[in-house]
């Protein structure tokens, strides 16, 4: 369904005397998602996952500047083509409720997103009605406006939004964030059940945790940089996690008891070789100056010169 190869994203701006200068903010990313299937991108926060959603989209700022490979089902995603298949078969939960129009009422806006994605005029009403079921979310609330929903309703709704035109590819932009137990538990749930009905979704969180409750591989991303993709099962006592990064967001997580230590998103964004050098026990001069390439190692892939 999806395919990502070697993507960069960088941002041009000027500072004081009009010098130019350039950002980057995703290097050598690699990534794969078939139909049926879960990919969850996980990794410290600011480490520019959201940016890949809004790359595949192609809604990034005109200063943006992007190179490596995006294909969809096997073509590539021009900027004619993203626009093309953006809220149609390519459907975004955004991580920020500012993407529902306070001067619209919520009903009309997944309604609109229904003719959009392909739902004649006349059935959209219907397909409005069977997503605000599917989300728990009153009928009420379809004549409701942005600001009178709380947090947890306008977060469903933005769901309703992305899946109720029926694309095939689902980026779920920190679905979760904000929502307690239950309601989180709910949402994973409702990507798991897009899932197995054959639509294929990105996951992009920093909450390993959830993620393994319905992902089915993990791709983990530091510093721009995908390090390791592994299957859901070696996150586990029985499993094996190939990277150092890896093991220490792992080890980080409250149940296994902090033993892990995460660089700062600001640091290794101007390392020039492996994003994890400066904190890896392993690090030497190569891996501070050379990025390291991904290779296949135990069923899964991994970017470490010592894997």
């Amino acid at each position: 369904m999806l395919e990502i190869n070697d993507l960069s994203i960088s941002f041009s701006s000027y500072s004081f005397g009009l010098r130019k200068t350039e950002t980057c903010a995703i290097r050598s990313l690699d990534l794969t998602i078939t139909p049926g299937q879960i990919m969850a991108v996980v990794g410290q926060s600011g480490g520019g996952k959201s940016l890949l959603a809004h790359a595949l989209l192609g809604i990034l700022p005109r200063n943006a500047r992007v190179t490596g490979g995006m294909l969809f089902k096997g073509e590539p995603l021009t900027i004619k083509r993203q626009a093309a298949l953006r809220g149609r078969q390519i459907a975004l939960i955004p991580q920020s409720m500012t993407y529902l129009n306070p001067l619209v009422r919520v009903g009309n806006q997944v309604a609109q997103a229904a003719r959009l994605g392909g739902v004649p005029g006349r059935e959209s009403k219907g397909a409005v009605s069977r997503a605000f079921t599917r989300y728990r979310l009153n009928q009420k609330v379809i004549s409701c406006f942005p600001f009178q929903l709380s947090g947890g309703m306008a977060r469903r709704v933005l769901t309703a939004t992305a899946t109720v035109g029926g694309a095939e590819l689902i980026l779920a932009d920190e679905p979760t964030s904000g929502l307690d137990p239950a309601s989180s538990g709910e949402t994973l749930a409702h990507l798991r059940e897009l899932a197995d009905s054959g639509k294929a979704v990105l996951l992009i969180t920093h909450d390993i945790e959830a993620a393994l409750k319905v992902a089915d591989s993990l791709t983990v991303f530091c510093g721009g940089v995908t390090l390791e993709v592994a299957a859901a099962g070696d996150f586990s006592s029985h499993g094996v996690l190939r990277h150092p990064y890896t093991r220490a967001l792992w080890g980080a997580l409250p149940g296994n008891d902090f033993v892990g230590a995460v660089p700062a998103a600001m640091t290794i964004a101007k390392n020039g070789g492996c994003p994890f050098s400066c904190d890896c026990p392993k690090s030497d001069t190569v891996c501070n100056d050379m990025m390291p390439e991904l290779k296949r190692l135990y069923n899964g892939l991994v970017r470490c010169h010592y894997a």
